[in-house]
């Protein structure tokens, strides 16, 4: 009798165990990543762009945000966050008074209107570093990256227009505060989304990186 309680246990043991045996080991979350920005600059793979294809409606943006129930899109959820001052939030998500400073020139704004929400790294840029290979999916989870504060950033609408899809070689914030904080970021969304540069955008970020912007620390989670 012992020893057929005993066959029993172990039989249920082993049954207990197949599950965990069989299961697949849970995937590790990415690890956010703290290096120097000449660090960081080394890490960012070179290839020639092509914009081969290109439309903005590859990349569908403005979806229902991190929050699908706040009835905000994801434009207004970032107006939100960056808010110096918290504007009101009305019916439908309609955003009045508020304050934000708008990094690249350094302008106070006081209506949502007057503001882009940037692509730190532009959809037309993405598009040349390896996002044309991309699902659809991916592609709108870039487009609506709140996953990272600096993937997004509101600004005036006069400073992103003249930065259109530029990169760092042709185009810097005009606030010359602005600009070691803006080649961090722009490092960090492209180490994030596994993005490449080209050449020139190499040269010019190793510029920065060798010289005024030395002391920059960059900080980036892989996406998976």
């Amino acid at each position: 009798m012992v020893i057929k309680n005993f066959v029993r246990g172990l039989s249920a043991l082993s049954l207990a165990l197949v599950p965990l045996l069989s299961a697949p080991a849970a995937q590790a979350a990415p690890v956010a990543e703290v290096t120097t920005l000449a660090d960081a600059v080394g890490l960012v793979k070179v290839t020639e762009e092509d914009r081969t294809g290109y439309t903005r409606t590859k990349f569908k943006h403005w979806n229902s945000g991190d929050d699908a129930g706040d009835g905000c899109n994801t434009r207004n959820e970032v107006l939100i966050a960056e808010a110096v001052v918290a504007p009101t939030v009305e019916a439908g998500c309609k955003l009045t008074g508020g304050t934000w400073t708008s990094y690249y020139d350094g302008q106070e704004v006081t209506s949502a209107g007057s503001l882009d929400i940037d692509h730190m790294v532009a959809l037309a840029e993405a598009w040349d570093s390896g996002a044309s290979a991309w699902s659809a999916a991916r592609r709108e989870a870039y487009a609506n990256d709140q996953g990272a504060d600096v993937s997004l950033v509101a600004v005036t609408a006069r400073s992103n227009r003249q930065k259109s899809d530029q990169d760092p070689a042709d185009w810097m914030p005009p606030s010359p505060e602005a600009q070691c904080r803006y080649v961090g970021e722009w490092v960090a969304t492209k180490l994030r989304w596994g993005l490449t540069a080209d050449d020139r955008e190499l040269e010019a970020l190793k510029v920065y990186a060798e010289g005024p912007c030395e002391d920059t620390i960059v900080r980036y989670t892989p996406v998976a």
